[in-house]
């Protein structure tokens, strides 16, 4: 039912202004019934006026009507008591006049559409077509013009599934129509349609708004037609049934039903189709029967398996005029029984047909004799076979005959079919030169019934090469060492043995493929394993071979053996000697000692690199001596330069010859030159002005160049030459020197082991060499060197820090193919570059998340990057990834490095909304008072939710999906436009907090069920979505609470989690505390304290419930809270409170009457009322302070409404600083009880200290003037009124 607030507006007397009463108690006016200002003035306005009415007095006149006075428009809906008109009539009233005046009620929209019967049900066909009128309702409206047309509706159908909302619908004029088809079985036999007339709405106090009729339900009833085909009750049907069972005999029992429910028409059975025909009958009743003999071996083709088609047919015809049937296939299973003895077929098990011309009893086979145990006879092809099944099918097979222990069968038991093989049990016994022919009796014999067949079999011996090659052992375990030669002999004692002679003895070897054969190779006559491919010899590669050698004889017999080769690390490294060494030493007094500076790339810490010294004889080396560990050359004894070979011009070359202790061993010589100075008076020539060399860059320790010069001296101390480098880079370089007979002299310009030259650096040098004598005091010969740098490729490739740059990537298959390009580049002139993934770094917020994102993308060797997976890409998982990448130039010289550094590309995961929104739990009950409902500040409940996405993505926006009213009854009444919600976010969290737009009606008492929709805000693609429903309980307004503070109410709403924590200590605080002003400054919070079950506190109970928790008491006190009241005691006061205002206006209207007969005398005692005042004000001021009269207070003063008390003045309270609130905007004005005993630390403040020197002056000037006072004029100043005393 929908209250009469959501669809009309009635009138009642807390709505009409008619009426004023004299406030008795301190809370002046109740609320829900604040009486208009402009009213209360009128007797008041009247006494003041009267004066200027009588002094206008002139003559004994009779009054008059205006001309206006012809007739008068009066709302329907007009409040009892309302002013309709004013009579302007001068003259003295005791003179009447009358005049008839015509009074015309005007229509208002204040009646309902009511609908005329009441028996809403009917019953249609579920093939009535679609457009058809199902029913016709009809609804009247008492009311004229718009606000009775009757607009009809249909609220909601039950049942709500399939689609059934939009199944009907309803046209102007009521006729309800059908805009589907029905379906008795498939949708429903019944629905339950809610409807609901509307007027068109109208005009009713002064608002356009819209009656509605209570809802109605019309119940319509779905007739069943027979439209559908019968269905068996089951999908598939299976059975199995011996083969021997007797006619008769009972297989399944099939079931089919009329599939219209509502008819259920007898079934007939009957079988349509068989794979066997006439093996099988159907009863009436669907029971299958053998009909005729059965023999499972006829189906083996067809799995054993026989297929009936049963078909079911309706006994009536459907409304089609056809049979209504439906057919199945069921499958029945006819199992084995043994019935059958094993069979000799002559035939190949995979050709076998099994059909009597290839039955047979006589085979042939051939052997070559002394053939190895288990080897089967040739050219026999015999099959025995049993059509039974199972163990009924399983035999024996054994041998009988003469020769039946040379032989064996093969197998021994089979089941079905199988080939049987005789095989050579004794190779001894069969001997082609003891008997030619051998012969044997198969036996196979039935496992259960022990029925048997004989099959005889004829073998012929043949005289054929029986002995094979044999190698003495199966594993050879064979050793060669890397990067031998190829031709190298790996084995050569490896051979097989064959006891034939001729063709028959005669082997070849030979490799068979696998790994290794294209590495090693074999003699085919010999058998001698040689290396066939030396520069794949790589033990850093691969370490171990297996190889099987395989030896085969004339009669292509066979055996093998493996061979189990392991490559041995070779000392594949010479020594490298550092820096050249020419010694010059004065002879006799001269000694030399220099230290042979070199180094062995091999594994350090080996014999392959451990170095050893030794002089190599020569003419001299018997003077020296070399420390064989640390290489430091020293001569044995003094030195004479006469004693030297004069050809040698003073100079002794020792080598030194440095060594390692690998097997074998590798040597570098190294020449000492020494020579044993004398005085030197000519100078070298060059044999070329200039010299030009290219040498490669990157190649340490190579020999560059040589350049020759000769001296022209003949004898030792003259004629000897060296050579020196100048000119930029020279010391890149080492120029070593050679004689070349008697006063001739080479330089060999090389580079240090230790240095390099770099193409890219220095592409040429241009030097200068020098040829001079020992003599300091002779010159020397210069000629230039120029050398050209070759380039090779050894600079490492280098990543473009632009192309790292950050990208953007959305998520879940947003994007695909390449998103970026990673740029490598290389200052080799041959260089070939390739970009590199080295790793990928998964992270979210910073946070390392594992290897979650691996696979989403990849690097091509061009630095494209891939999307790999673009639909796992997920921002919620990881929000970046980083490639770690690097460039590999791939045709970098193996000595250098042919990687960059590595680089990172981060790719931001960009969101997509892919997350609906979620509520976040709460333990929150919410509940509200109808009638105190205060739209629009009230917020009565909040939900929180949050979105995973982020941005717009994750941005939800609250709305009001649904509001239903469930009544203490279980009545569920949808709501509309009673609510609405605002949404606030914080932290990432959504929270929706639901406000009431309009006033709800107070005489429904239960729980509204509100159902919040969140939903994101997407810049791109659908919103998603989530759902809630939160319950809103109804508290009546008898629990409203009320706390006074003496704070303001910024204070109070600083405070309120302070305040809200002292005051939920037992209970729980439904309806949200609002804090509102109070007189001199103070404020008030109105609340309820219900549990989450709905039962309420009153103001006793939390009385109680506060006083027993003192550190609680002690909190709220702290904070500022002095009154706690209650509402009860002013809203039980409205009725008697009206009637009282009632009863003062008529009093007000006599004493009119009285004052103007006696205004005279009225005058003449106006100063005599003014000092009953000042005595009335005195006897207020003697009240003591904190003293309670038994009648209400004013609100915020210590004055009471007595009879000597204040009189009340015609003003709004507002004018004097009290909240008050009309009924209309649903608000309450309530006044704070003092509750001594609850706080004895708290003393109310109640007294008014400031005075004014003319306080009604004061206040009359400021108060607003109202829009019926303007026009009125009806204010004025009376200056023989002073209230200072009051």
């Amino acid at each position: 039912m929908v209250p009469k607030s959501a669809g009309r507006t009635t009138a009642s007397p807390d709505s009409a202004h008619l009426c004023w009463r004299r406030p008795s108690s301190a809370s002046g006016t109740p609320s829900g019934a604040q009486v208009p200002p402009e009213v209360m003035a009128w007797p008041w306005l009247s006494c003041l006026l009267l004066p200027a009415l009588i002094v206008s007095v002139a003559a004994n006149v009779a009054p008059t009507f205006l001309s206006n006075m012809s007739a008068v428009t009066l709302p329907e809906d007009l409040p009892v008591g309302e002013l309709l008109h004013f009579l302007g009539s001068p003259g003295l009233s005791h003179l009447q006049v009358q005049k008839e005046m015509q009074v015309i009620v005007e229509d208002r929209n204040d009646n309902a559409p009511v609908f005329q019967n009441t028996d809403f049900s009917t019953s249609i066909n579920e093939t009535l077509p679609v457009g058809s009128v199902v029913f016709s309702v009809l609804a009247v409206d008492k009311d004229t013009g718009s606000a009775g047309a009757v607009v009809y509706s249909i609220e909601r159908v039950i049942p709500s599934s399939d689609g059934s909302e939009y199944l009907f619908s309803i046209l102007p004029n009521g006729s309800i129509i059908l805009n589907g088809s029905l379906s008795y079985n498939n949708k429903s036999a019944f629905y339950q349609l809610e409807l609901k007339a509307c007027d068109s709405g109208g005009l009713y106090n002064n608002s356009i708004i819209v009656q509605c009729s209570s809802p109605v339900f019309v119940s319509i009833s779905v007739i069943d037609q027979p439209d559908l085909d019968p269905q068996f009750v089951r999908e598939f049907y299976s059975a199995s049934v011996a083969e021997d069972a007797p006619q008769g005999t009972s297989v399944l029992k099939v079931e089919a039903m009329d599939s219209d429910r509502g008819i259920n028409d007898l079934v007939i059975y009957s079988i349509s189709n068989s794979t066997r025909p006439d093996w099988f009958k159907i009863t009436s009743d669907g029971v299958i029967e053998v009909s005729s003999t059965l023999d499972r071996e006829q189906l083996l083709e067809e799995d054993e398996e026989v297929q009936v088609q049963v078909t079911a047919t309706e006994k009536n015809l459907n409304i089609y005029g056809q049979e209504a049937k439906v057919s199945i296939w069921v499958t029945l299973r006819v199992t084995d029984v043994n019935d059958h003895k094993p069979e000799f077929y002559n035939c190949s098990l995979s050709t076998c047909t099994f059909t009597p011309q290839e039955a047979q009893v006589n085979f042939t086979g051939y052997v070559d004799e002394h053939s190895s145990t288990r080897i089967p006879i040739d050219d026999l092809t015999m099959v025995v076979y049993d059509p039974d099944k199972g163990s009924n099918g399983t035999f024996w097979l054994s041998l009988e005959g003469p020769d039946a222990e040379a032989f064996s069968v093969s197998p021994e038991r089979a089941a079905g079919s199988v080939e049987v093989q005789v095989l050579v049990k004794t190779p001894s016994q069969v001997d082609y030169e003891q008997q030619m022919v051998m012969w044997v009796q198969v036996v196979a014999t039935d496992s259960v019934s022990k029925n048997s067949s004989i099959a005889m079999v004829t073998i012929y011996l043949r005289d054929i090469n029986d002995h094979r090659p044999t190698f003495p052992q199966s594993l050879y375990n064979l050793n060669v060492s890397e990067h031998s030669e190829a031709g190298y002999v790996v084995t050569d004692s490896i051979h097989a043995f064959d006891p034939d002679t001729g063709e028959g003895g005669r082997i070849t070897y030979s490799l068979l493929p696998g790994n290794g054969d294209d590495v090693f190779a074999v003699d085919p006559d010999s058998g001698t394993v040689t290396v066939r491919n030396g520069t794949l010899l790589d033990r850093e590669k691969q370490a171990v071979y297996y190889l099987t050698l395989q030896a085969t004889d004339g009669g292509n017999q066979s055996s093998s053996t493996t061979l189990h080769i392991i490559l041995l690390d070779i000392n594949d490294n010479k020594p490298v000697v550092t820096g050249s060494y020419n010694i010059f030493v004065q002879e006799e007094g001269g000694n030399v000692s220099v230290a042979i500076q070199a180094h062995d790339d091999d594994q350090p810490d080996t014999n392959n690199s451990l170095l050893h010294f030794s002089l190599l004889p020569s003419s001299y080396s018997h003077n020296f001596s070399v420390d064989p560990d640390k290489g430091i050359l020293t001569n044995l004894g003094p030195l004479d330069r006469e004693a030297i070979d004069p050809t040698l011009g003073g100079r002794i070359v020792l080598t030194v010859r440095v060594s390692d202790c690998g097997v074998p061993a590798l040597w570098t010589d190294v020449n000492v030159t020494i020579t044993v100075e004398d005085i030197n008076d000519n100078l070298p020539i060059f044999s070329h002005p200039s010299y030009s060399f290219s040498v490669k860059e990157r190649d340490p320790g190579v020999l560059i160049g040589e350049v020759e010069a000769w001296d022209a001296d003949q004898t030792e101390a003259n004629n000897r030459i060296s050579f020196s480098l100048s000119g930029t880079g020279a010391n890149n370089f080492i120029l070593r020197g050679t004689v070349l007979g008697s006063g001739g002299a080479k330089g060999f310009l090389s580079l240090p082991s230790d240095t390099s030259l770099d193409y890219e650096t220095q592409p040429f040098f241009s030097l200068t060499v020098s040829a001079e004598n020992p003599d300091p005091q002779a010159g020397e010969a210069t000629a230039q060197v120029l050398v050209t740098v070759e380039d090779v490729n050894d600079t490492p490739p280098t990543l473009d820090a632009t192309s790292l740059r950050g990208i953007r990537v959305a998520e879940n298959g947003s994007q695909h193919g390449i998103v970026a390009e990673v740029v490598a580049q290389d200052v080799d002139t041959m260089s070939q570059v390739e970009v590199q993934l080295v790793n990928v770094i998964c992270t979210k917020a910073g946070i390392d998340v594992g290897s979650l994102c691996h696979g989403w993308f990849s690097v091509l060797d061009n630095g494209s990057v891939l999307i790999n997976q673009s639909e796992a890409i997920d921002y919620e998982t990881c929000d970046l990834v980083t490639l770690v990448v690097r460039a590999c130039d791939i045709t970098t010289d193996p000595r250098f490095q042919a990687y960059s550094d590595n680089g990172s590309l981060p790719i931001t995961i960009e969101d997509v909304n892919d997350n609906a929104p979620y509520f976040l739990p709460e333990d929150k009950t919410f509940g509200g008072a109808p009638v105190l409902a205060q739209p629009p500040d009230d917020v009565y409940s909040h939900s929180q939710a949050r979105d995973d996405d982020s941005g717009n993505n994750g941005a939800i926006l609250f709305s009001i999906f649904q509001v239903d009213f469930v009544a203490k009854d279980g009545t569920v009444i949808p709501f509309q436009g009673f609510f609405r919600i605002s949404t606030s976010v914080e932290d990432s969290v959504f929270t929706g907090n639901i406000e009431l737009v309009t006033s709800l009606d107070s005489t429904l008492q239960g729980t509204y069920q509100v159902t919040v929709k969140a939903q994101d805000r997407p810049s791109e693609g659908p919103a998603l979505e989530a759902k809630i429903m939160l319950n809103l309980f109804t508290v009546d307004q008898s629990y409203r609470v009320r706390l006074q503070f003496s704070i303001s109410k910024e204070d109070v709403g600083a405070n309120m989690e302070e305040i809200k924590a002292g005051l939920l200590g037992g209970s729980r605080l439904l309806t949200p505390p609002l804090p509102r002003s109070r007189a001199r400054g103070r404020s008030y919070l109105d609340a309820y304290f219900v549990f989450s079950n709905g039962s309420a506190l009153t103001l006793d109970q939390l009385s109680m419930m506060i006083r027993n928790d003192q550190d609680s008491l002690t909190q709220l006190l702290q904070l500022g809270l002095v009154v706690l009241g209650s509402q009860e005691s002013q809203e039980s006061e409205l009725p008697n409170t009206l009637r009282n205002v009632v009863i003062g206006l008529g009093v007000a209207l006599v004493l009119v009457i009285v004052i103007m007969t006696m205004i005279l005398v009225c005058v003449q005692k106006s100063y005599r009322r003014k000092l009953r005042a000042m005595k009335a004000a005195k006897e207020a001021q003697k009240t003591a302070v904190g003293v309670m009269p038994p009648v209400s207070a004013i609100p915020g003063t210590n004055v009471y409404n007595t009879e000597r008390a204040n009189p009340m003045l015609n003003l709004p309270t507002k004018d004097l600083g009290f909240e008050s609130q009309s009924s209309s905007s649903h608000l309450i004005l309530a006044l704070a009880l003092h509750l001594p005993s609850l706080f004895p630390q708290k003393e109310a403040l109640c007294s008014l200290k400031e005075q004014d020197p003319e306080p009604l002056s004061r206040v009359l000037s400021a108060r607003k003037v109202g829009p019926r006072e303007q026009k009125e004029g009806l204010a004025f100043d009376n200056k023989g009124l002073n209230t200072t005393d009051l």
